[in-house]
Parts: C-alpha cells; sequence; structure tokens
C-alpha cells in the first residue's frame, strides 16, 4: 500500500468501494505524498488534512447499501483556489483576499462532497485565475513537475501540476480561455473543458457561456469518473442540464474509434505555432489515419473568434472586478487592470455585436460538426516555457500580442461552446509535455470520452504521470 499514490482515479475507488483501502489509508497517502513532493512545485497551496481525515472518519462510518454509480467512496481531491470549501482559506490567488476565510462551500464542491470526495487541499491559481502562468503575490509560482525551471501552465496550473505528481487523484479546474486545458498539455495530464452548463457554477452573469467548470485527471476513465461526480442540474445555475445524464465512465470505458476527423495544426488564426508542437499534434493525426480513421485537413470558420472572445471577455471582467479595482487598484496585476480597463471602455453597440458574432460561430461549429466527428488541433501554441516569464514573449520568432495572444487555439473554441478535451500528446525532444485538443460536436460528452478514450490508447504517451518533480 506505499505505492497508493501511483493508482489511477479508477483503480483507488475500486479498492474503496471493496473495502481493501479505507479512505483515511488515502488521505495519509496524499498527505505524505505531498510533503514529498509539494517543496519542488508548490502546486497545494492550503491544506485541510484534518478536515480530510474528519471527512473520511465519517464515511467510514457511513452506511450506503446503494450508493449513487458516481459515488466516489472517500478519494482525496483537490479544490482550485477560487472555489470556496466551508471553513478553508480561499485566496483567488490575490491579496485582496489573502486572509478570506469560506464561510460555505461552493455549489461543485458540495456536489463532489456529496458524491464521496474528501478535499485535502487547495490548489495554486494566477490572480483570480487570469492568465497561463500560475504565478501570484500570495503563495508565489508553481513549477513543471516535468521540468521544475518551466511553467505548469494557468490558470489551473497547481491542479495539473499536483496530478502529474501524485499528490491526488482528481482536482477541479475551471476553464475560461483555456484554463483546464492549457495547463493539462503542459503537466501531461488530461482535462475536460464541458459544454456550458453541464457542471452547475454559480457566476455574477448566469447566463454567460464562456466559463466553465470542469474535470482533470491523469486518464480519460479517471476524468469520466469526476465528471459523472459533477455534472448535472442545480437551481442556482440556470444553464444546468435537467433530467439524469448518462454514465460518462461508461463511455470511457467503450472506445469508439470515429469515422471522420478534422485536423488542423493553426485553426487558422494563429499567428505561429511552435514547429515541435506542430509536428507532434501532425504525427497524432497521421497515426488515426494509419488506424483507419479518415482524417482531413479542414476547421470551421473562426476569423472572427479571437476579437468576439476578446470583447466578451472584457464584459465579464467589468463584473469580476470593476468595483474591486476602485478599492484595490494597488494590489492587482497589470494584465487584470488592463482588461478591466478594456471593458469598460466598450460601448454597448461592441458588446451586442460580440454576442450575435459568438451566436454565429457556435452555429458555424454546429455546422461543421455535421460533417466531422471530431475536430483535432494543439491544445497550445508552445510548449512549457520559463516559469519566471509572465507569458512566452514569443512564438517561433513571432512576436506575443498581449498575455492572451498564444492561448488562441483555447479560447477560439470555448467562443463555439463545444465540449474540448486535451489529451497527453507527446514530449519535445527537450522532455517537454505536448497536449492534443479533441473538440467534440455540441452536447457531445459522451461521444467524446469515447473517442478520446480510442486516442488516449492508440497513441499510447509515454512516460505517463505520475513522477517525481525533476
Amino acid at each position: 500500500m506505499a505505492d497508493l499514490w501511483k493508482l489511477s482515479a479508477m483503480e483507488a475507488v475500486a479498492l474503496l468501494r471493496k473495502g481493501e483501502v479505507a479512505p483515511r489509508e488515502l488521505v495519509d497517502a496524499a498527505a505524505d505524498r505531498i510533503a514529498q513532493t509539494n517543496p519542488k512545485i508548490n502546486a497545494l497551496v492550503t491544506l485541510c488534512v484534518e478536515r480530510a481525515r474528519e471527512h473520511a472518519a465519517r464515511l467510514e462510518k457511513l452506511d450506503r447499501p446503494n450508493p449513487a454509480p458516481q459515488f466516489l467512496y472517500g478519494l482525496p481531491i483537490a479544490v482550485k483556489d477560487n472555489t470556496d470549501v466551508a471553513g478553508v482559506r480561499c485566496t483567488s490567488g490575490s491579496r485582496v483576499y489573502e486572509n478570506r476565510i469560506a464561510a460555505a462551500s461552493d455549489i461543485i464542491v458540495e456536489r463532489l462532497e456529496r458524491n464521496g470526495a474528501i478535499v485535502i487541499g487547495k490548489s495554486n491559481l494566477p490572480e483570480f485565475a487570469a492568465g497561463g502562468n500560475t504565478f501570484n503575490e500570495v503563495f508565489g509560482a508553481t513549477r513543471n513537475p516535468w521540468d521544475t525551471r518551466m511553467s505548469a501552465g494557468g490558470s489551473s496550473g497547481g491542479s495539473t501540476a499536483a496530478l502529474a505528481a501524485g499528490q491526488v487523484w482528481l482536482a477541479t479546474g475551471g476553464d475560461f480561455g483555456g484554463s483546464i486545458r492549457q495547463p493539462a498539455s503542459f503537466c501531461s495530464v488530461t482535462g475536460l473543458r464541458p459544454g456550458p452548463g453541464m457542471v452547475p457554477r454559480q457566476q455574477k452573469q448566469p447566463f454567460s457561456a464562456l466559463s466553465v467548470e470542469g474535470p482533470l485527471a491523469r486518464t480519460v476513465a479517471d476524468v469520466a469518473l469526476m465528471f459523472d461526480a459533477e455534472a448535472g442540474f442545480h437551481p442556482l445555475d440556470p444553464l444546468s442540464q435537467t433530467g439524469p445524464h448518462p454514465s460518462f465512465a461508461a463511455a470511457a470505458a467503450r472506445p469508439q474509434r470515429p469515422g471522420r476527423v478534422a485536423f488542423s495544426a493553426d485553426l487558422g488564426i494563429a499567428r505561429a505555432v511552435d514547429r515541435e508542437v506542430r509536428a507532434l499534434t501532425r504525427a497524432a493525426a497521421e497515426k488515426l489515419a494509419r488506424d483507419g480513421v479518415t482524417v482531413e485537413e479542414a476547421h470551421p470558420d473562426l476569423s472572427d473568434a479571437e476579437k468576439t472572445f476578446l470583447t466578451l471577455r472584457g464584459v465579464v471582467f467589468i463584473a469580476r472586478h470593476a468595483q474591486l479595482l476602485e478599492k484595490y487598484r494597488d494590489r492587482y496585476k497589470p494584465e487584470i487592470i488592463e482588461n478591466t480597463e478594456f471593458g469598460l471602455g466598450l460601448k454597448p453597440a461592441e458588446i451586442v455585436a460580440a454576442e450575435i458574432a459568438q451566436g454565429e460561430l457556435i452555429r458555424r461549429a454546429a455546422k461543421f460538426f455535421e460533417s466531422y466527428d471530431l475536430l483535432l488541433c494543439p491544445v497550445v501554441t508552445c510548449p512549457p516555457f520559463d516559469v519566471s516569464l509572465r507569458y512566452p514573449a514569443a512564438v517561433e520568432g513571432v512576436r506575443v500580442e498581449g498575455y492572451m495572444d498564444w492561448l488562441i487555439l483555447t479560447y477560439a473554441i470555448t467562443a463555439t461552446a463545444c465540449p474540448a478535451m486535451s489529451l497527453p500528446c507527446g514530449f519535445t525532444r527537450g522532455g517537454l509535455p505536448v497536449g492534443l485538443q479533441v473538440v467534440g460536436r455540441p452536447r457531445g460528452e459522451v461521444a467524446l470520452f469515447s473517442a478520446a478514450a480510442y486516442i488516449e490508447a492508440l497513441l499510447n504517451v509515454t512516460p505517463r504521470a505520475p513522477i517525481y518533480p525533476r
């Protein structure tokens, strides 16, 4: 049992279900692993081990003769530090909230704990989850377990680094412009950005379809296991889906080769893509083709995705930050100030035009998926970069325009409202992870899990996480 941290989430839950391992044993195993590895990577920034042990003890006494299929039986997880866990510090990576203790849990935490998850710690993130490199003035930077000189990505970089180092089996993430997919790519783990409303959440702007909650794990099956425990209806989220959902774990257990997929190295919009990223993702598409999948160079028309997304993002930043900026401007990092002021400078006609343009994007993407089962492309335009940089200065010699430019391959897909998964795809010559973005049809999460399980098995990327940070 000394190597419990090496188990997949599915394997760990199977042992818990059969009573061969107790929840407190997994909490202790996670705590030991965190103690061994966290000083090197700074992935989990607030621990709640005693709370976790108390929760485990309650679960061990619980008589559940017929638990729900998605029950996790006491599996320890990490929760991103912008998501409230009752009685636990929640900073959002900002000095504005650095001493805040959450009075109650967020609805996603309530749901996961009700389904048998145990929260053992909070994972690091960039200030207010803004940016693709996880650093802040409260806790410092999170480092990539594959090379601790490099970024773990963001904004869910603490979650993905914790998974890659074997600190936990599952972790929560949020995805706006790519905050699940990009750090999953950087850390060679797996993450799903589901369609809006699949995982209920509380938002200031309840009808925004840009920011979603989603699961992170090391394998497709483990992501599906967590998604089963997260997805469903909640009255506080008007976008959340009513009615029982199918088992995503069952879908992941039935790998399905897709018939016809599209591949694009740049989606027709990226100004530059690193040559190794381009080569590795193209090689993955070619491997599918050799296995009998029809693969064609194609992508939906995303020519207005950049302007549309950035405009609507500016609107969200007004709601999230404008009032706080009036009081705490000196505590904010410059990128958030810049994006909030951009939002405040928008005219009503520009905002309405962007909302209409997103509707057109969604319809064009839906039409595209009438002809294709999947769209494949890189997750990020570059591999992990130096952790001391706020963001990469250039990609393939092309200067990066602002701190979102290099993330265009994820945020353009965000604007389509399609579900998308980041799968480990390979490693650069320098040993840095690269991810493949697998985009599915609208509300096509079930088919996406089956196809992703097939792709995962076909690519068989090695070495696999979890690893010792190095």
